[in-house]
This record gives C-alpha cells, structure tokens and sequence, in this order.
C-alpha cells in the first residue's frame, strides 16, 4: 500500500495506493488546525486502510509555511562573520516598490541583540585569510544561551566555497549548547549570495524545533497505528520526497511541500495525454497556485521568496523550489469592503474554522464557497457529497451587506465576489505565462482542487487557453500527486569560470564529487543503484550579467567537444527567455545535480468501455433529462457571469460513458468538486475518466 497526505489550510486529504490490486482511493477531512497530525490519522480510519501494509508513505504539509508567515517559530540566534551582523537588516537594495517613498523593508526574524559576530574570514576563492576565533564562539554561544534562544543559526562570509570554518563553529556550539539545534548555512546551500544565504539559515533554524516536534508527533502517531517508520517520507519544495529524519534536518525544503505536489501530477497527466506545455491550478479552500510546465519539466528556482509581493520584498529561501505562484483566493477566501468602499476578495480566509457561513459552523463573513452557492454553481444538498449540506438563507444574510453597500441583489453581489476572485487567479496565471514570455493559447490549463473546476470554465474564457482538462477526483488532486513524486536530493554549488577558460578535467571533477555526495545520500535513504537518477544543470550567464540562465547538460564525460554544446544550449536558452543573444564572454556560476531516486507510481486506468452518448442540447446528453441519460440529474439556474442566468443541465460525473459529449450549459457535480460548463464550451470525458473542456467555435 502506497499513501499519501495533504494538509490544506481547509481539508486534509488523503490518496492511496494498492500495489497489488492497482485500486487507487481518495479520501478527505476537514483540517483539525489545533493538531494537523489528528487530521492524518482522522482520513487513515475514514477511508478504512490496512495501514501495517504501507510499503510507502508520503506527507504533505503547511505547518512550515504557517510557522513563519504567522510568525510562530522559536527564538533563534545567529552567529556571522564580524563585519556582517546587520545583512539581514540592510537586505537588497533593488526593492520591489522603488517609488513608494513609504516603503519598509521586511522586518529580520532575528532582531539585532540576538546577533552575533565572531572574528574569522574566507575569501571567494575559498582561501582562509583570518582563522576562526575560538573563544569569540564560546562568547556568542554564551550570550545567546543567556537571552534564552532556542535555535541558533550559523552563517561565514563565503563559507559556500569552503565550510571549514562552519564546521569547526559547529563542533564548539555541539559542546557548549547540545540541546540547541544548530543550522550551518553550507549544509542547506552551497550557492553564493550572503543575504539569501543568511536568510535561509535563519528561517531553518526558526522552524526547526515546530517541524521536529511536529513530524516526531506523526511519527509517533502513524507507528502506533503499525507502519514502520522507514517508510515514512515528506513532500519536499523540489518536487521530490525525502524521508522524515531529512525533513527534521533541513524543514526550509519543506516550506512548498503541499503545493508542488499538484504541480508534478499535472506534469504526469499532460504526459499522459500527449500534452507536454501545461499550467497547473489549484484552487483551495485558502488559496490559488500555479505554476508553468515546459516540455514536460517543471520549472526550478531558487530565488523563491516568502511572502513576496509587488510591494513588498519578502524573505528569501535559497533552496531549489519549484516555481509557484500563491494568491489568497480559495473558496474559504472572504469577501469585504476597504475604507474607500471598494470590494474586495481575500488574501484572509474562514479557513476550516469556523469556514465559510453556508457551512453553519460559526463563520459569519461572505466568502468565494458563499458566493458560488448563491450563484447556483454549487448544490447545496450535495457538498461533499452531502456530507455538509449548505445553508443558502445563512449565505444569503452575510452577501446582504455588500448587496446593499452596491445597492443590487444578492446574486448580483455575489457575481461580483467571483468577478474578482476570477480576476485575481487570472493575474497569477499571467504571472508564470504572459509575464516571463509564455503565450498562454500555447498551453493546456489543468485544473484541479476543490474550486479549480469551478472556476476553470471562465479563466479558459479570459485567457484562451487552448483546453482546460479536469483530473479525476480533483479536490484530492494534490495528495495523488504525491504518490508520482520520486525521492529526490539536489546540490548546487558555486564556482564562477569562463567556459572558454575551464577545462573537461576541472568540469568533471566537480560533477563527480558532487555526484559522488548524491549516490551517497540516496543510499542512506535505502535507494538502490539501479533505481538512481543523477541529471547535471549549470547556471549559465554572459560575463557581466547578473541573472542566469539554467542550462540542462549531457550525461558521461564532459570533453573539448561538448563545452561548446554547452554553450550553444545556453545563447538558445537564453534568447527564448530574453529574446537575444551576445557574442561576449560566458561563464558558469552555478553547478547543479538533481539525484532522484524512483519508486514505483500509480497509473490512471482506463476505464471500461461504455457506448458514447451523442453531443448536443436536447439529446442523450443534452440539456433535456427526460431520455433516461444515466448521468443526468436533472436542471438548475445557474449564473453565468455576463452570459446571464441559464437553466443549465446537471450531471454526475462519474455517470458520464466515455467519450459522453455536453455542450454548455452544465454543471458536472461529483462529491467533492463541481465542474462548470460555460454556454460557449463544450465538454468530453476521455479514456482515463478526464473533463476535457473546450471553446465552441
């Protein structure tokens, strides 16, 4: 039995596995936000498993990202090279919003009493040109213990080209301070930067203590429960998993776990389905992500930032992330008026607790759920598969007051709430498209979670993309993407050098040292060799440039004749993404190693043959249900944003025959998620159980 969990800000999930059977099962909770581990366990007995069968188990989770964005980590210290204690302070000086003169930098995690410098100094080209001071770390240790922090944080000025002084740092706090976590920045990256450097060691020691308490929790939980903890694994940030004592050591990897896993299950259905240019969106109950897939591959960064936006610089996290794009529109996400009188949608949400007012759980503020049941999007008998029946009069009263606000109906009001959350999800997704040169007519959008398909039908609309499909089983869609993660470590180093300049000799070398360390780590997580997978990148760029390009390069031996391969994979790289190419200098800057360790996964499949019904309103699948359609349910009014109201045909999915055709509009319900067809869309069920929707031409 192979399982996954994903913990969202509104309900935990939960997708399994049987290896022997090949029967994959969904599940899902509300998120017990007091005690996230009880939400695992509570899906484990909802869905009945074997759990002494689990041959693999795999975790996804906001309890990293939560800690720092809600400021809920542990006193942390940090120890630096002299001369550089105020970094955190001073951050970049490109700030986001260079004419806002009102503008405040982020605020360090680390105030400055808790900062402490001690004499020792490498130079760039890892050379030491002042030896540690012993006794100054003893100092700083005492001093830090003395104000009661309960992390401390290492980082030395260009300790990423040579981490003796690290390590030695290290040694002395093990023996002065045993029972404080210690953070060294070189065993979380190896690329350059200082103030990214610093910052990422800061933020894993903050949250070190919370994920070690918290991961040691389930661990206990899930053991009593009889799985073994070799099994146990986390959702990393890179798209891969890593075992639990990993994500205990380094748990900054973990600060995008739950998000990326939707991304990689989206790479496997554009696989699938031939479709290798996609863009995933999930839409949560708290949130909205997305995130852009090119020939198949994700895309990597390590210049993620938290809590970024336009105006704000965030903090930056200098580990490999995939590249996401986060908004606080979900359907928990509520609605309300600023001082100036204009509406608004998020970024707060009603979360779980006490959720949005039709739930009639305690929450009193309208939200995107409230609005899209006014809207008749949503069957209020029928939410998660009338587990939780929905009060429409309870909605209706909290839509009240912005219907007035506007002097309009309630269902006008509530039409506006999906305006804009609609607006809000399509700037994100101009963000990974149209803003980095993508045109999104090129690409399929893959929508998923618990309002992806809800609100799919109207992006497709805005931005054109060529088709919208809608996974099987979408508001657990995440959670499945977990079980098609393979383990995966990645190592970046720096070491600047002209490709005209390096030799093969030097360029393997430090490949295979690094490649080395991977097989190694892989090992260590009981991957055997036959199952690894070593891919090498370099960070490419013209000399005096400061970005660089991510260039993927040939497996074997480097030799005179592949350098300039690589260099001309880099000006095509490079002209893709900026439109030009130079004919100056280029240089290396980054050495990256993806090692990957694979493990079995699920496949979708197919589903038996039934006979296709007809296409068309007023047939089989039209919107006439008196011809005995299986999957017909019946008829609904439902708002179709400037399309008007339209008493739309109902369907249950999991009733529609392969290949079944439904032109708009309709509305596809089953428990969990609700699928909205436009009256100029169309809609087909493929092989796998796969929505297709399409523009009518």
């Amino acid at each position: 039995m192979r399982v996954a969990s994903d913990i969202g800000g509104t309900f935990t999930d939960l997708a399994y596995l049987d290896e022997n059977s090949g029967e994959v099962g969904m599940t899902k909770v509300a998120t017990i936000s007091a005690n996230f581990a009880e939400g695992v366990v509570a899906t484990l007995h909802k869905a009945e498993l074997n759990v002494h069968s689990t041959s693999f188990f795999v975790h996804g989770s906001t309890v990293i990202i939560n800690s720092l964005t809600e400021r809920k980590g542990v006193k942390t210290g940090l120890i630096t090279t002299k001369g550089f204690r105020d970094v955190l302070e001073i951050t970049r000086a490109n700030r986001p919003d260079i004419y806002n003169m009102y503008y405040i930098k982020p605020k360090p995690f680390v105030p400055r009493y808790l900062r402490q410098e001690v004499e020792e100094r490498v130079t760039f080209k890892g050379e030491e040109f002042t030896p540690l001071n012993q006794d100054d770390v003893r100092m700083a240790v005492e001093k830090l213990k003395a104000e009661g922090v309960e992390a401390i944080a290492v980082c030395f000025l260009h300790s990423y080209a040579d981490p003796s002084h690290e390590i030695e740092c290290g040694e002395i706090i093990g023996q002065s301070a045993p029972d404080i976590p210690l953070t060294l920045s070189h065993q979380i990256t190896q690329e350059w930067r200082e103030y990214e450097r610093t910052s990422t060691a800061v933020l894993n020691s903050y949250v070190h203590p919370i994920a070690k308490t918290y991961l040691d929790s389930l661990e206990g939980d899930l053991t009593d429960m009889g799985m073994d903890s070799h099994t146990l694994h986390v959702m990393q940030s890179n798209g891969g998993s890593a075992t639990f004592e990993a994500g205990k050591a380094a748990p900054i990897n973990l600060v995008e776990s739950g998000p990326v896993a939707g991304v990689i299950g989206a790479a496997t259905i554009g696989e699938m389905i031939g479709e290798p240019n996609i863009i995933s969106l999930d839409i949560g109950g708290t949130t909205a992500k997305t995130s852009l897939v090119e020939n198949g591959k994700p895309k990597i960064t390590t210049e993620y930032k938290i809590e970024h936006r336009r105006d704000y610089a965030g903090y930056p996290v200098l580990v490999p992330t995939i590249d996401i794009v986060e908004i606080g529109a979900g359907g928990g996400s509520i609605a309300w008026l600023d001082k100036a009188g204009a509406l608004r949608v998020g970024p707060v949400s009603a979360g779980a607790d006490p959720g949005p007012v039709c739930y009639g759980w305690g929450g009193n503020q309208p939200t995107v759920c409230d609005a899209n049941v006014l809207a008749g999007r949503i069957n209020a008998d029928y939410f998660l598969g009338g587990e939780i029946p929905l009060d429409v009069k309870r909605a209706e009263s909290a839509m009240k007051p912005i219907a007035d606000a506007f002097n309009m109906s309630v269902e006008e009001a509530a039409m506006g709430v999906i305006r804009i959350a609609d607006a809000n999800m399509i700037n994100a997704l101009k963000l990974v498209s149209v803003r980095r040169g993508y045109d999104p007519r090129d690409f399929v959008l893959i929508a998923f979670g618990g309002g992806g398909a809800m609100h799919a039908g109207a992006l497709m609309r805005e931005l054109r993309v060529r088709k919208v499909i809608i996974p099987t089983d979408p508001a657990v869609f995440s959670a499945w993407g977990m079980l098609m993660t393979d383990l995966r470590r990645d190592y970046i180093r720096t070491l600047i050098t002209r490709t005209d300049q390096v030799t093969p000799e030097n360029l393997n070398g430090i490949y295979a040292e690094m490649e080395e360390q991977a097989v190694q780590d892989l090992a260590a997580e009981h991957v055997v060799e036959s199952e690894m997978e070593l891919q090498r990148f370099a960070d490419i760029r013209y000399a005096g440039q400061e970005h660089t390009v991510k260039v993927p390069l040939p497996a074997g031996e480097i030799t005179d004749k592949v350098i300039p391969q690589i260099n001309e994979r880099f000006h095509t790289l490079h002209e893709q993404a900026y439109t030009f190419r130079l004919e100056t200098p280029v240089e290396l800057v980054n050495y990256h190693i993806t090692a990957l360790g694979r493990v079995a996964k699920p496949g979708f499949k197919k589903l038996s043959d039934r006979p296709p019904l007809r296409s068309g309103r007023g047939d089989s699948l039209g919107s006439d249900r008196t011809d005995g359609s299986p999957a017909a349910k019946g008829m609904r009014r439902v708002n179709f944003d400037e399309l008007g109201f339209h008493e739309a045909a109902i369907y249950e999915r999991d009733r529609l025959p392969v290949g079944a055709s439904v032109e708009g509009p309709a509305v596809i319900e089953e428990p969990a998620s609700t699928t909205v067809v436009f009256p100029d869309q169309k809609l087909t069920r493929d092989e796998y159980g796969f929505l297709h929707i399409e523009m009518v031409a």
